[in-house]
């Protein structure tokens, strides 16, 4: 009997190593496209896709959270951050929608790589979870192909008696 137990014990200790691998690698590669999320905000002076990517980032942190709080559930250490990217300032008033239609592409590709993979997860909890990232990210594609058009309608459209002018600055706060 012990002998038995063992070995189911042995085999929920490989899938749970597994599912920490899966869910670590996932975890970095989603918070290296935050960190560019990021570094590209600073450079959108768009008033609209500027706020898009607020909002995107905000629901990048919250994804990087449930990941490291699964990460933790799994009793697997949280590895180091991915080296910080660096985007080339862009040329022209509006170069910044060429890193937007990047950024659209990336998304895509994410999901790409990762959905067979999700799929395959038999944990219940952490295959919805990586689900609903997924499907998030869909979504946040979509608006950085609107963005990178051109469209105002982001996240929410606007009173026309709200105008938007000048620009948004790429430095919040002077320390």
């Amino acid at each position: 009997m012990d002998a038995g137990v063992h070995h189911l014990q042995g085999k929920a200790k490989r899938v749970s190593t597994e599912l920490s691998h899966l869910i670590r690698d996932f975890y970095l590669a989603r918070l290296g496209l935050l960190l560019r999320h990021e570094e590209v905000a600073r450079h959108v002076s768009d008033y609209d896709v500027n706020n898009a990517y607020q909002y995107v980032i905000n629901r990048e942190e919250a994804h990087v959270s449930w990941l490291q709080h699964a990460l933790l559930d799994l009793h697997a250490t949280i590895p180091p951050d991915p080296a910080k990217a660096t985007v080339a300032e862009p040329k022209g008033r509006n170069g910044w929608t060429a890193l937007a239609a990047d950024d659209a592409r990336s998304q895509r590709q994410f999901v790409e790589t990762w959905r067979g993979r999700v799929d395959g997860i038999t944990h219940a909890r952490h295959r919805k979870m990586l689900t609903v990232i997924l499907g998030e990210m869909l979504e946040q594609a979509r608006i950085f192909e609107h963005g990178a058009a051109g469209r105002d309608d982001l996240i929410g459209s606007h009173l026309a008696i709200n105008a938007r002018e000048g620009v948004v600055a790429n430095t919040r706060w002077i320390e």
